[in-house]
């Protein structure tokens, strides 16, 4: 799942790598009624909203907040708008004070998903536009920029993004026997997600549900640093329901896993 998921803090130089509602109302939301992947109109019309708790050993590092929000335009056409804001746990001195939002304006088509725009903005530092990446496919290429300054570009390659596309371009495959491998373009380079995934279930339990649910594993590897890029092997786990929902994710760093789970899932929620 990646993807979709990502790093928090290890370390204040180290960045490893949806709201509320009541526990029996989200378990009322699973329904295990078919075992192909959701397609990306169900998983746009689902609205949802996910909050998830990342963790190292005993210590907790902060939260990761996943949201589709209103509907935008990009070059006057209908798109859609991700965030994924990250947020550290001020208690924990190995955190630090980290706020930071990642923006995402995609669409899809019949082939794939794809970002236009993808930008960063640091929170805590009221420095918005961070970092600032666009998909130029009128010319082929994507182009990087760092508070507002032109850095570099190189060919593009579908399905673009700047990595947070994973949350539901694995979720296509997740409980299949298919494999897949997404690009992703993250701070001046290119890097892959690849993955395997299985169709055997297992039960697992999560705060956001109040009984064990039926769960699908993926396993892979990431070969690209950054907010979605997480560099190393991980392994994810999507619900079987309909939509495969992003549920847990353990990420390899130097000295052990940090564990991403869902505690929080809501559908068509509003911003």
């Amino acid at each position: 799942m990646r993807m979709l998921l990502k790093s928090l803090f290890l370390t204040k130089a180290l960045v490893i790598l949806a709201f509320a509602v009541p526990v029996l109302e989200a378990q009322s939301l699973l329904t295990y009624n078919g075992s192909d992947p959701p397609t990306m109109e169900q998983m746009i019309d689902a609205r949802e909203r996910f909050t998830y708790e990342v963790t190292y050993g005993f210590m907790t590092l902060g939260w990761i907040d996943v949201q589709l929000l209103p509907d935008s335009t990009y070059q006057g056409e209908k798109a859609y708008h991700l965030r994924t804001a990250i947020r550290s746990n001020r208690r924990n001195i190995l955190a630090g004070n980290r706020y930071v939002n990642y923006e995402n304006l995609f669409q899809y088509n019949d082939d794939w998903l794809f970002s236009h725009v993808f930008w960063r903005d640091d929170i805590h530092d009221d420095d918005y536009d961070r970092v600032r990446i666009v998909f130029d496919r009128s010319n082929g290429m994507v182009h990087f920029y760092e508070y507002g300054e032109y850095q570099s570009s190189l060919p593009i390659e579908e399905p673009a993004s700047g990595g947070d596309i994973i949350f539901f371009f694995s979720r296509l495959f997740a409980g299949t026997d298919q494999s897949y491998a997404m690009p992703a373009f993250i701070e001046n380079e290119k890097g892959y997600v690849r993955a395997d995934n299985s169709t055997e279930i297992e039960f697992r339990s999560y705060d956001a549900f109040e009984d064990e649910i039926p769960v699908y594993r993926s396993e892979g590897v990431a070969d690209i640093n950054g907010p979605f890029g997480f560099r190393g092997s991980f392994r994810a786990w999507f619900s079987s329901d309909e939509l495969r929902i992003p549920v847990e994710a353990h990420v390899r760093v130097i000295f052990g896993n940090v564990k991403v789970r869902l505690i929080s899932y809501e559908r068509n929620a509003e911003s």
